[in-house]
């Protein structure tokens, strides 16, 4: 079976920490670069970090960026309190911007982009996130990797050990039975952080026959059968 060698962002926030700690576990990942605005905190063999502050413009790293064979982009930013064009610069211009120096430099890499649920790939629905989206996992898809997999969670359960500072598990700790509630009457909208994180890797190593994963999809993948 084939290494990883993978490019992670968003790693100093809930979802990206969680999907960078299982990478460090897994023993199918062989490297791993981080990107990030901040120190993400982590020291491991296996891993690099370039500290770089605009996302929308990576070209002056390329020389850094090259093979690599998986990313797991994990930056997100809420639409609250943002108009439209705001939110599309730091969701869609980025996002694409971001990957389309990767595509040039790595088409053997497999790009895994977490969305959300809800998310609208026909552009045209009421909801300004949904839409923004929904134009950004089609635009993903066009460009020259050798797959791209967006992946759409709802409601994340975290798991430690993660660093408790982030106010995701300070909310847990108090909220932590509410989804334990949800995953028993709303399975297809709650989906753990572990399991998340292993989809990715799964795709990257096996593939997968959809290129958009709802939560159903994820824990599927997440389970499948790999040789460890």
């Amino acid at each position: 079976m084939n290494k990883l060698k993978v490019i992670i962002t968003g790693a100093t926030g809930m979802v990206g920490e969680g999907v960078l700690y299982e990478c460090l576990q897994h023993p199918n990942v062989e490297k791993v670069l981080v990107i990030t605005r901040k120190s993400c905190g982590y020291s491991h063999l296996k891993l690099t970090e370039i500290i770089h502050s605009d996302f929308s413009d990576i070209s002056m790293l390329s020389d850094r960026l090259t093979d690599y064979n998986a990313c797991y982009f994990c930056l997100g930013n809420t639409s609250l309190g943002k108009s439209e064009s705001e939110y599309t610069k730091l969701t869609y211009t980025l996002t694409i911007n971001f990957a389309s120096t990767l595509a040039k430099l790595n088409h053997n890499m497999t790009f895994c982009y977490i969305s959300g649920a809800g998310t609208d790939s026909s552009e045209k629905g009421r909801s300004m996130w949904a839409r923004v989206k929904g134009k950004t996992e089609n635009d993903l898809m066009k460009l020259p990797f050798k797959k791209v997999y967006n992946l759409r969670p709802a409601g994340i359960e975290p798991f430690l050990p993660l660093k408790p500072s982030q106010t995701y598990y300070k909310t847990y700790k108090y909220f932590g039975w509410l989804f334990l509630l949800m995953k028993n009457i709303m399975p297809n909208y709650v989906v753990a952080l572990k399991d998340i994180a292993a989809a990715m890797i799964n795709a990257s190593l096996t593939g997968y026959h959809k290129s958009i994963l709802e939560v159903k999809d994820i824990k599927i993948l997440a389970k499948a059968n790999m040789a460890k």
